[in-house]
């Protein structure tokens, strides 16, 4: 065993054994040698040459059980020089969290925001079955999951199979930043995506992140074009078939007179959801909720059904929102029949 396997070795015994080599009491051979000063010693040297995830420190100060997770869902962006150090917490949520890192040599960026997902035994998705319907679910790479295996697991909702699903919704919200992103939306730049996080573009300023719009007070003279602005990304996503899925002014981001939409693991595909025209509908009458409140009135269904039709999409009875539930055979038999009136 050579010093660095020993280093590596040491580093994974339990604190009774690592005691005993501290104590220079260890009995195992060919080990004992080993003074516990030259383990720091190599330990260190070896940590200067690395920049593997066991070297990866940052500044934030985290609690235990948030700081394994970061290292677990971070460390292959600092593995690749994407980050090296995660400096403050931006946001706390029920699904994820999103933290402000300095950017490393393979981004031309000094600042990126790295978003990190709860772990999935935390989160409550209970509902998301009306937005995964008629999406093709997506692995790790952002690939099509294709695998009798991977699909029977999803089907029988096994430890495994959940796990996949947790993959498919950070997919989805990576590839539509990218789709959006190239398209000309106002979204965050993304750089890389990793099985439980997603880097992108930072908005705001050290120590002062980009506010949402609900605490914003706008100027007057702000408002028509920042709601103008808003419905041009309503468009363009439709024009990318598909709808946000949870667009609100929480979800818009205010910095220096520009918006930035954010959190789209949530996608509506406009030609495959059979309850797509109601989500749509639901967006749409957000919005025009906020800036009713900054003085601009506009009808919601109105503006929602312009836009609808403007994409060739057909007219549908909508689903009561209680209803909207993508197990329900009355979405399924609505979808179906939008699919034979194409």
């Amino acid at each position: 065993m050579n010093t660095k396997d020993y280093i590596e070795y040491f580093d994974e015994l339990d604190d009774e054994d690592k005691l005993n080599i501290r104590l220079g009491i260890d009995k195992r051979r060919p080990y004992q040698r080993m003074t516990w000063k030259l383990i720091k010693e190599e330990r260190s040297y070896i940590h200067a040459q690395d920049d593997s995830r066991a070297n990866f420190r940052f500044t934030y100060k985290a609690a235990r059980f948030e700081s394994w997770w970061l290292l677990e869902s971070l460390g292959d962006f600092y593995e690749h020089k994407w980050i090296t150090d995660v400096l403050v917490r931006v946001k706390g949520g029920k699904e994820a969290s999103v933290y402000l890192c300095r950017s490393g040599p393979a981004i031309d960026a000094p600042l990126v925001a790295a978003k990190v997902y709860r772990p999935r035994s935390l989160r409550n998705l209970k509902n998301d079955g009306q937005y995964r319907e008629g999406r093709v679910d997506l692995d790790e790479s952002g690939n099509a999951i294709v695998k009798d295996g991977d699909l029977h697991a999803m089907e029988k909702r096994t430890n495994y199979g959940e796990e996949l699903r947790h993959q498919s919704w950070i997919a989805y919200e990576f590839q539509t930043l990218e789709t959006l992103h190239a398209a000309g939306a106002d979204v965050p730049k993304p750089y890389a995506m990793e099985k439980n996080a997603i880097l992108m573009d930072y908005i705001g300023e050290i120590g002062n992140a980009a506010p949402p719009l609900t605490a914003v007070a706008l100027a007057r003279e702000e408002v028509h074009p920042l709601f103008e602005r808003v419905i041009r990304n309503v468009d363009l996503l439709l024009s990318n078939k598909r709808i946000h899925g949870d667009l609100s002014a929480y979800n818009i981001l205010y910095w220096e007179g520009n918006i930035t939409l954010i959190d789209f693991p949530q996608v509506v595909n406009t030609e495959t959801n059979p309850t797509a025209w109601n989500i749509f509908l639901r967006d749409v009458t957000r919005i025009c909720q906020y800036f009713a409140t900054q003085g601009l009135k506009r009808d919601p269904r109105k503006l929602a059904a312009d836009l609808w039709t403007s994409h060739g999409h057909k007219m549908l009875k909508e689903v009561h929102p209680r209803d909207l539930d993508a197990d329900k055979k009355e979405d399924r038999r609505l979808w179906e029949k939008q699919k034979k009136s194409k």
